[in-house]
């Protein structure tokens, strides 16, 4: 028998109250364990400074803590994203959505596409479903790309721009208007023309192929929008986090770190500015927490509002040791479950495709993502089904376009591994 409104909302808030109580468990964990490292860590630097060396069981003690932090804080992050997914069921919208809706669910399971193909023609939406498949409904997209929010690192915290278009094409001014002081009453001379410059942000094609089973399609329960987003949202999320961060630009998008950086005291548009730790491949011996607070400095006052450190896990553990000149630890965790790790004063995010720390590596990066990084989507996510290709199953190749790239040089700097 189906279940009711009353039913299923009751269903949801006992779900929400346990998930809730879940988070906050996971949060007191996340905490104890960062008290018993910082003790574990107070003991390993005690032992240097007393003995120039620390015991290996006090040395393993803190890996072993540090680890079990990086555990418990992926372990509350993917509990808060579930918390967070929307759900996509129910008989919302209005009636062109809903028919929208339906007739996709029909394609879905059963591959008849008539009515899908006189609604996409009706809006004249580009693309046919010959060529690249159809458009998902609207609230469909809308909940992959609030999820991918949340999953990607770099989107979460760069600009997002929608074009309908392939390219963005976005101008810039290389020197900026002429301006001065004149009095009152003096005459005012015609200031210069800025020297304008076109920065381009092609959209490449990202794709997803999940896999389904008859009794899959078949069963009237199963909400096909919810399987479809749940399968494609981590492989388009950990697609978009390398390509973002190490991309070429050339069947992908440009990630910042592959247009090179250059020391900061010889700047210059087109490139990243870096500060140098002054040992290769690791970080001072004594005052390591210096070179953070250069790079910290090197950003303008302007871009240090929003500005989030950037760095994988492995030089996060490197860096949650380190203390400040009064014995503070530089990294602290999270303030509430949902938020992120802090140090010296900003949000540190967590993103894999980060370089490891080695010599002459950049794996710290530093600023406002938003006004340096631009990801460019293009509107609509297709579907193309395939239930030839790989019988019994069902295969769905799911297609969206995205583009990026660094938008503004000033905003951004990073942390070097090296001497020169």
């Amino acid at each position: 028998m189906p279940q009711s409104k009353d039913q299923s909302s009751m269903i949801q808030s006992i779900e929400t109250k346990a998930a809730t109580a879940e988070i906050a468990d996971a949060f007191d964990d996340l905490m104890t364990t960062f008290g018993a490292f910082r003790e574990a860590n107070d003991s390993r630097l005690a032992q240097i400074e007393k003995r120039m060396s620390a015991d290996v069981i006090t040395t393993d003690k803190v890996e072993r803590l540090s680890a079990a932090l990086d555990r418990q804080q992926r372990a509350l992050d993917e509990m808060s994203l579930k918390r967070a997914r929307p759900h996509l069921g129910g008989e919302r919208g209005t009636g062109v959505a809903l028919e929208h809706k339906h007739a996709f669910d029909t394609y879905v399971r059963a591959g008849e596409d008539r009515t899908l193909r006189d609604l996409e023609q009706k809006a004249m939406s580009y693309g046919s479903g010959q060529d690249g498949g159809y458009l998902v409904p609207d609230e469909i997209e809308t909940a992959i790309g609030s999820r991918l929010r949340e999953l990607s690192p770099i989107r979460s915290i760069a600009t997002v721009r929608q074009v309908s278009g392939a390219v963005l094409k976005k101008p810039f001014a290389v020197n900026g208007p002429t301006v001065g002081w004149v009095g009152e009453t003096a005459a005012r001379p015609q200031t210069g023309t800025a020297a304008l410059q076109e920065m381009q942000f092609p959209t490449m094609e990202l794709y997803a192929m999940p896999a389904a089973t008859a009794a899959l399609l078949e069963d009237s329960i199963v909400d096909l929008g919810d399987w479809i987003t749940a399968e494609v949202e981590t492989a388009f999320a950990e697609q978009e986090g390398a390509a973002f961060i190490n991309g070429d630009g050339i069947n992908k998008p440009r990630g910042f770190l592959d247009y090179g950086s250059v020391a900061e005291g010889v700047w210059a548009w087109g490139s990243l500015g870096h500060v140098l730790t002054g040992v290769a491949g690791a970080l001072p011996v004594e005052d390591a927490s210096d070179v953070l607070i250069d790079t910290v400095y090197a950003l303008k006052s302007g871009y240090r509002q929003n500005a989030n450190w950037v760095m994988n896990r492995r030089t996060q553990a490197t860096i949650r040791k380190l203390k400040d000149a009064d014995g503070n630890y530089l990294w602290q965790p999270p303030a509430t479950a949902g938020s992120r790790a802090m140090l010296m004063g900003f949000s540190v995010v967590e993103a894999e495709d980060m370089p490891d720390i080695g010599a002459d590596a950049t794996p710290i990066a530093f600023g406002d993502f938003g006004r340096g990084y631009l990801v460019v989507d293009r509107a609509g996510v297709r579907v193309l089904r395939d239930p030839y290709s790989a019988k019994p199953y069902v295969l769905f190749y799911v297609t969206k376009r995205v583009g990026g790239g660094v938008q503004d040089f000033d905003a951004n700097k990073l942390l070097k591994f090296g001497m020169a």
